[in-house]
C-alpha cells in the first residue's frame, strides 16, 4: 500500500483493517499522533487527512487509498511555537492532538471567534487543565499566520 504522509510517498506493507494510528507509529516511525483512548473520544492520534481533523485510530489503512495524511510532523511551525511560547503543554499528551486540530481550523479560517476556536478544540481532551493557555496559543499562532481570533464585538450578526 501506497500512503502520502506530509507530502511523502510510503510504501507499508500493513492489514487492511490496522489503524492509521498503528501505521504511523509502527510503520513510519511518526511518535506524534498519541494512543490514547483507542476508541476516538480523546482526540491525541488527530491527524489532518485531506486538510480534516480525524482520529486515527478510528480510521483502517483501506480507507486511506491517495488521500492526503499530515500529521504534527509535518505542519509549520507557528502553532507548536506558540504553544510552546506559551507553556500550553504540562503533560504533552493532548498536545499533538490539539496543534493538529488548530491548523485545520486555521487554514479554513484565519480569523476565527475564541468561540469557534472553543468548539473546534472540544474534541480534544486534556486533563491537566491548560485550557487557557491553549487557547492563548492559538491566538498567538493566528497572528503570527497572519490572521487573529477575533472578538465578540467584531462578529457579524
Amino acid at each position: 500500500m501506497t500512503l502520502t504522509v506530509n507530502g511523502q510517498m510510503h510504501e507499508v506493507e500493513v492489514d487492511p483493517d490496522t489503524p492509521l494510528l498503528y501505521v504511523l507509529r509502527n510503520d513510519l516511525e511518526l511518535n506524534g499522533a498519541k494512543f490514547g483512548c483507542g476508541l476516538g473520544q480523546c482526540g491525541a492520534c488527530t491527524v489532518l487527512l485531506d486538510d480534516k481533523p480525524v482520529f486515527s485510530c478510528l480510521v483502517p489503512a483501506a480507507a486511506l487509498g491517495t488521500r492526503k495524511i499530515r500529521t504534527i510532523e509535518g505542519l509549520p511551525a507557528a502553532l507548536p511555537a506558540a504553544f510552546e511560547t506559551e507553556q500550553a503543554a504540562q503533560c504533552g499528551y493532548c498536545i499533538a492532538g490539539m496543534i493538529v486540530r488548530a491548523q485545520a481550523l486555521l487554514e479554513r479560517n484565519p480569523r476565527p471567534t475564541e468561540q469557534e476556536v472553543r468548539a473546534h478544540l472540544a474534541p480534544s481532551l486534556c486533563r491537566c487543565g491548560t485550557h487557557m493557555r491553549i487557547l492563548r496559543a492559538v491566538r498567538r499562532a493566528a497572528e503570527a499566520m497572519g490572521g487573529g481570533v477575533r472578538d465578540v464585538a467584531e462578529q457579524t450578526p
